[in-house]
């Protein structure tokens, strides 16, 4: 967790037209499968490049889904949301619940793998071989007087 970040909830309605790719946007979560803890909802896990989601530019990563088609989510299983999805039509209206953020950083994990900032070994490893050949640099050096 961010100790400074704060965060806040607000909720919009967005509407896609469904492309050739679908929707354009991965999910997680479901009663069967939290994404977290204590929290059976269903999230954006990916915005796929060029999909509909992408070229509207309102969905995010880390957004909360809360109903489709005025359809609810609560408590569904993972596969019963896919198929909701899946079956929601061309036009797919999403009620959405974004998480604000202040401009301190991140508000959670960023997943897929992707950084979220420097690694401190990526820091530390080459700091600790210019101080490996200071050192051997400055003892042959001593040898030879």
């Amino acid at each position: 967790m961010n100790g400074g970040v704060d965060c806040g909830l607000s909720e919009e309605v967005i509407n896609l037209t469904r492309g050739s790719s679908g929707l354009g946007f991965n999910i997680v979560g479901g009663t069967d499968h939290q994404y977290i803890v204590n929290d059976s909802g269903i999230y954006v896990s990916r915005i796929k490049e060029d999909g509909a989601a992408a070229l509207d530019g309102r969905l995010q990563e880390g957004d909360k889904i809360l109903a489709v088609n005025g359809r609810d989510l609560k408590n569904l299983l993972h596969q019963d949301a896919v198929d909701l999805f899946r079956n929601a039509g061309y036009e797919v209206s999403l009620k959405v619940q974004h998480r604000l953020q202040s401009q301190n950083g991140p508000v959670g994990p960023r997943g897929d793998g992707e950084p979220g900032g420097i690694p401190l070994a990526a820091l530390l490893v080459p700091a600790l071989a210019i101080a490996v050949a200071a050192v051997w640099a400055f003892l042959r050096y001593r040898q030879r007087m």
